[in-house]
């Protein structure tokens, strides 16, 4: 493991297989353990698959991310919605991959009554630990819309 800054910290997880393709996520400190499944015909589907897990992981750390940009201004984006899609499909060896993610954050204000909302929109996404990693190695595309639809930003 290598990192470019000066400190580096160390998370880690848990995962315990429970039967089949069921597993017991453990994160430690006392939070609350959570479940993983494949979906049918490999599992059974009674619980997120790690592709939901990594959509998880992306589409939260960007809404943390907005809300934090935004905070930095002294402004409340509202009750923010992130969505992430990912595309699966098959590599040269014809196994399956995570080969694009699609997120989509709805803001929860009017953005015309966010007064930083340029550069937060320039900005947001370069805090997101998890999306700027997964990046590296898969496309990702980010759309900001307003409640009503209106496409804020896209790249």
């Amino acid at each position: 493991m290598s990192a470019s800054a000066d400190k580096q910290e160390l998370v880690s997880v848990n995962v315990t297989r429970l039967d089949k393709y069921r597993f017991e996520v453990d994160f430690g400190d006392g939070l609350e353990r959570a479940f993983a499944d494949e979906p049918a015909p490999l599992g059974e589907g009674t619980a997120p698959s790690p592709v939901q897990w990594l959509a998880s992981a992306v589409a939260n750390c960007l809404a943390a991310s907005m809300v934090f940009a935004f905070a930095r201004y002294r402004e409340d984006v509202g009750a923010l919605q992130t969505a992430v899609t990912c595309e699966i499909g098959r590599n040269d060896k014809g196994r399956l991959r995570v080969i694009g993610l699609d997120a989509q954050l709805t803001l929860g204000r009017d953005p015309d009554s966010l007064e930083h909302l340029e550069p937060v929109l320039r900005s947001f996404a370069d805090f997101c630990t998890v999306s700027k990693s997964v990046e590296a190695g898969i496309p990702l595309r980010i759309a900001v819309k307003a409640e009503d639809g209106r496409v804020l930003k896209q790249a």
